[in-house]
């Protein structure tokens, strides 16, 4: 079927949906938590409109999400994926969102993407602390936002008590427009009409006298809601004299709220109902992309550019809102356009904001993209072009990353980078085989180029390869992808925290390095004291020999030994800091001292002078700020004293929450982000920042001693 300038078309078998205007699509994000029937409600709304032929299925017998060979195999969504179809000519792009906090990036980048989010919420489980995090970040950016009370046909469903737990979790705005009956009708509420899907198919009839009672008794509260949410002022004043207002004027106001991200609906869905329901509040509530503004943008060099629209016939910007690598097609970028219009055969210019300290590198390159495609499972249909507000996939851009933009090669611009949530659970790592060892280094550069929530350390102190997750589920995902996609084998091992050593009390040591063998020899001996300074003075080296015992040229020679055997560390392998030491006499030769023999009786004394004193292990603490429900204050007071911290007080942030600062051990805290989840129902986050080096207690101290 050709395109339509009209509006959006839904395309023939094996062909992808198309729209040619902006004001022709919808994207909408899901959110909610694991389970609550998000990927199950996208299949349901696909085939309703003819995507596919039964729930559940596309054509290669794989869900609309399960383009990861760890999805297909665990039966739960870990990435962004978008499902386009078309409803009433207008294209709608359905992205769902995986529910684990883990892959929490994947969640903000389905944010970024779309115009309005539809909330999720399991009938049988309720609102969890997750869910109302995502709330308030949708709230902060003034995205429009609906609810979709799931599973109303579930044994355990409990429509009221969800719409109550929406209403405390989700504050003011929250109004059922439709009721659940027995799990396979609707009533309307603006209509008063009984939606029947029992039968299989949808039907309407007037509701029974009970059915009517009960569409009364939440009717009133709706309007009300509609009508101080109305721009027409008159309106109420006629509601509180009687008048009855008319269903076409409540629907257009009720529209125009949820546009305005002012009012939020709340529906209701089983598997074959509601799902028209859901597709009209979609395509006629939700704005277009003409109607959402777009993020800050910028040249190159940091100068604002003002004025631009979802307009297909201006200066393109797009942004790569999620990368994967496909074994047989090789990288594969997920664009949302928000201005001008990509065609197969373009040559854009790839911007990147970079993110070094993740293993990511800034861009400024051009390149040339290929095939534009629709995605839907792991299938790629392709498309003729994909204009402004459109989502698409581009195949082989070999540069481009998560997070890039794509302009206009004479005009390159930059988009300003979305929130993005900083990895917190270390997981050391080592390659099983010389052969992992080889592939690994391009395996992980392809893993990060994915996922801008993982950050990749190689360790200098440590000598450790570790990968910074954002929980355990997150991590086992990367392993597994190694193994599985790139055929690297890895193992898992303990992450070693750097810690420091240094001098308890003040000593002397004596470093003889002799050795005379008949030809050129060694010859140079060093007397020193060493003494502690306080905590982070580093090092100082202080020269008191007199009368040339040591020539001047191998003074520093001394220094640079002493230096050395500092950073190889004297009792358990660990930099020594904050020590003072004096030489102050020596003995040489004429001939057999140099520097090299210099160097190693400085390194010699160093040990000398510990071997006379107690030399003890610092550890690295850190400030912690720990954000939770203020429920969960208690908990994590005593938690992170339990851990050695030391709480140095609380604040309340907003309604209902608390931030808990405290100062702690690294060694205590190496797995706090999977503990606090587990301490917080997964609503509590935290940052953490390093504050300073202290003394490791001597029952510990002894442990690593014994250790290394």
């Amino acid at each position: 079927m050709a395109e339509r300038s009209t509006g959006a078309t839904q395309g023939a078998a094996g062909r992808a949906p198309t729209a040619d205007r902006p004001d022709m699509v919808r994207n909408v994000v899901l959110v909610g938590h694991s389970g609550s029937g998000k990927t199950t409600l996208v299949e349901a709304l696909l085939a309703e409109t003819g995507v596919i032929q039964r729930p559940g299925r596309v054509e290669d017998g794989t869900t609309v999400s399960d383009y990861d060979e760890v999805e297909v195999r665990q039966k739960r969504s870990v990435n962004l994926a978008v499902a386009p179809t078309v409803f009433n000519g207008i294209k709608i792009n359905l992205l769902d969102t995986p529910g684990y906090a883990d892959f929490i990036g994947d969640l903000r980048a389905g944010l970024r993407a779309a115009d309005a989010a539809l909330f999720v919420i399991s009938a049988a489980d309720g609102v969890d602390g997750l869910t109302k995090m995502l709330w308030e970040e949708c709230a902060l950016v003034g995205m429009p936002r609906a609810v979709v009370i799931s599973k109303i046909d579930h044994q355990r469903a409990d429509f009221d008590g969800t719409l109550a737990q929406c209403r405390d979790g989700f504050g003011e705005g929250i109004a059922p427009v439709y009721l659940p009956v027995d799990g396979t009708g609707l009533l309307s509420l603006v209509s008063r009409r009984f939606i029947d899907y029992s039968g299989g198919t949808r039907t309407e009839r007037d509701p029974d006298p009970g059915q009517l009672d009960l569409i009364e008794r939440y009717r009133g509260d709706l309007i009300e809601q509609i009508i101080q949410e109305s721009e027409d002022e008159s309106l109420m004043d006629r509601y509180l004299a009687g008048e009855e207002i008319d269903d076409e004027s409540l629907i257009t106001d009720l529209e125009k709220a949820v546009a305005r991200g002012s009012f939020y609906p709340v529906l209701a869905a089983a598997p074959g109902v509601g799902m028209q329901e859901i597709l009209e509040l979609i395509t006629k509530g939700f704005p277009s992309p003409l109607e959402h503004p777009l993020p800050e943008i910028t040249t190159i060099d940091g100068r604002p550019v003002e004025g631009l629209t979802a307009d297909p016939e201006g200066p393109l910007v797009a942004e790569v809102v999620k990368t994967t690598s496909d074994p047989y097609v090789g990288r594969i970028s997920l664009v949302r356009v928000f201005s001008g219009t990509l065609r197969p055969d373009m040559t854009v210019h790839v911007s990147g904001h970079g993110l070094a300290d993740r293993g990511h590198e800034d861009h400024d390159v051009d390149e040339r993209i290929g095939t534009l495609s629709s995605p839907l499972g792991k299938t790629q249909r392709t498309i003729g072009k994909c204009v402004a507000g459109d989502i698409c996939a581009i195949a082989k851009l070999s540069r481009a990353e998560t997070g890039d933009t794509l302009s206009a090669k004479d005009r390159p611009l930059l988009m300003a980078p979305w929130q993005m949530p900083e990895p917190l659970l270390p997981v050391a790592i080592e390659p099983r085989s010389k052969a992992d060892e080889d592939k690994l280094g391009q395996a992980l550069s392809r893993l990060v180029a994915e996922d801008p929530t993982l950050r990749l350390e190689h360790n200098a102190e440590t000598h450790q390869l570790v990968l910074w997750c954002m929980g355990e589920a997150h991590s086992d995902v990367l392993l597994d992808r190694l193994s599985r996609r790139y055929g690297v084998q890895v193992d898992r091992t303990e992450v070693r925290v750097p810690l420091r050593e240094t001098f308890a009390g003040k000593a002397q040591g004596m470093g003889r390095n002799v050795k005379q063998t008949g030809g050129h020899g060694q010859y140079a001996i060093c007397h020193i004291e060493v003494e502690p300074l306080p905590a982070g003075s580093g090092f100082e080296f202080i020269d008191k020999i007199v009368g040339g015992v040591i020539p001047r040229q191998f003074i520093p020679s001394v220094e640079k030994g002493i230096r050395a055997q500092m950073e190889r560390g004297v009792l358990a392998g660990y930099p020594m800091v904050d020590i003072q030491v004096t030489l102050y006499d020596g003995k040489s030769h004429p001939v057999d001292s140099s520097d090299m023999a210099f160097q190693i009786a400085g390194q010699l004394a160093l040990k000398d002078a510990a071997s006379k004193t107690q030399v003890i292990l610092l550890e690295p603490v850190d400030e912690v700020s720990v954000l939770i429900p203020d429920e969960y204050v208690g908990a994590i007071m005593s938690d992170l004293s339990a851990r050695r911290g030391r709480v140095l007080g609380t604040e309340p942030v907003g309604t209902g929450r608390t931030v808990v600062r405290a100062e702690v051990p690294q060694l205590e805290i190496t797995r706090y982000a999977v503990d606090l989840r587990s301490l917080s129902q997964g609503t509590g986050t935290f940052t953490r920042s390093f504050l300073r080096y202290e003394p490791l207690p001597a029952h510990l101290a002894a442990k690593v001693t014994q250790a290394a």
